[in-house]
């Protein structure tokens, strides 16, 4: 009995002990310190709504990463992220609430409500809307999402979406983007 006793108080005591599951932040409020940080830094955002489950997202992460890359973007950039579209994986708690308006607000959502992951949002400083992954279609109507780059006409997008945002991008920086994309494990 008391062996039963002593367990039970032990795994009260321990539940106690450990935190709480976080819940998301808003994404109001992470854009808003993107905001101040672009400001502060005279840098634009760059803004990418994405989701555990999407491939390409983790694809855009490991290159955003690349030692050859990251310094770029850190030079013009304020790389944000939301979550969005946890859903599909189950998990609708891990979106950061408000995701879906700033999402719909800057063109990510189809008229069906379907999206591209990810997508991306290049921002001014006060948020407003440079560019966005919908490469422009037939007619000057938004295409499919450009994401992460898979072809040619993907990553002359990606590169226009930089250059409307990072006026000061030099040839160098892009044909380094550039070739990382054809060899993104160099």
């Amino acid at each position: 009995m008391w062996k039963i006793l002593r367990t039970a108080t032990a795994l009260l005591l321990l539940s106690t002990a450990l935190p709480a599951v976080p819940k998301a932040l808003k994404a109001d409020d992470i854009l808003k310190g993107a905001k101040l940080k672009a400001a502060d830094q005279n840098k634009s955002i760059f803004l990418i709504f994405g989701a555990s489950w999407c491939e390409d997202c983790h694809r855009l992460d490991s290159f955003l990463a690349l030692p050859d890359i990251a310094p770029i973007f850190n030079k013009y950039f304020v790389v944000t992220k939301l979550t969005f579209g946890e859903a599909v994986g189950g998990h609708p708690d891990w979106d950061n609430p408000g995701s879906d308006f700033l999402i719909s607000k800057y063109g990510g959502l189809s008229p069906s409500g379907a999206v591209d992951l990810p997508f991306i949002a290049v921002l001014d400083p006060k948020a407003k809307l440079l560019a966005n992954s919908n490469k422009p279609g037939k007619g000057h109507v938004a295409s499919a999402g450009t994401g992460f780059p898979d072809n040619a006409e993907d990553v002359k997008w990606f590169l226009a979406m930089l250059q409307k945002a990072a006026l000061a991008l030099t040839e160098d920086e892009t044909q380094k983007i550039q070739g990382a994309f054809r060899n993104p494990d160099e």
